[in-house]
C-alpha cells in the first residue's frame, strides 16, 4: 500500500480494492454511532418532557354509576352522533353554513399544518 509503505509508484488493483473497503467501513460506523446518539439523546428528552408533564394534563376520568371511576367517554350530542376522538367540544356557527365553516376549519389546520382534530374553534362569525 502506497500510504503505509512510502514507496513512489501506481497503486494496485487490489490495494484499491482494499483502501474502498476501509473507506466504506468507516462511513457506515460512523453512521452507525450517528444512529446511536441520536437515539440516546430522543430516549433521554422524552424522558425528560415525561416528567415534565403536570398530572393535571391527562384526560379526568369520569365518575360511573356505581361510584368508581371509569375511562371518559364521548358525550352524546343532541343528534344522537358521537364526536370523533380527540374533537374538543361544540362550535357557535354565526351566519356561515355547516358547509362553509367546515371547510374554513380545514384551511386554518392545513395553513399551520397540525391535524384538525387538535384545533379548538369556538365560533366562527362571517365579516
Amino acid at each position: 500500500m502506497l500510504f503505509l509503505t512510502g514507496t513512489k509508484g501506481e497503486v494496485g488493483i487490489s490495494d484499491a480494492l482494499l483502501l474502498s473497503i476501509i473507506g466504506f467501513a468507516v462511513v457506515f460506523f460512523a453512521l452507525i454511532a450517528l444512529v446511536v446518539v441520536i437515539k440516546i439523546i430522543s430516549a433521554s428528552t422524552a424522558r425528560k418532557q415525561g416528567a415534565q408533564t403536570p398530572a393535571g394534563a391527562e384526560a379526568p376520568a369520569a365518575a360511573s354509576p356505581s361510584g368508581g371511576t371509569a375511562a371518559a367517554q364521548p358525550a352524546r350530542d343532541t343528534s344522537g352522533m358521537i364526536p370523533a376522538q380527540g374533537s374538543l367540544g361544540e362550535i357557535d356557527l354565526h351566519t356561515v353554513d355547516d358547509q362553509t365553516a367546515a371547510l374554513l376549519m380545514a384551511i386554518v389546520a392545513d395553513d399551520l399544518k397540525v391535524p384538525l382534530n387538535t384545533l379548538r374553534f369556538t365560533s366562527i362569525r362571517e365579516i
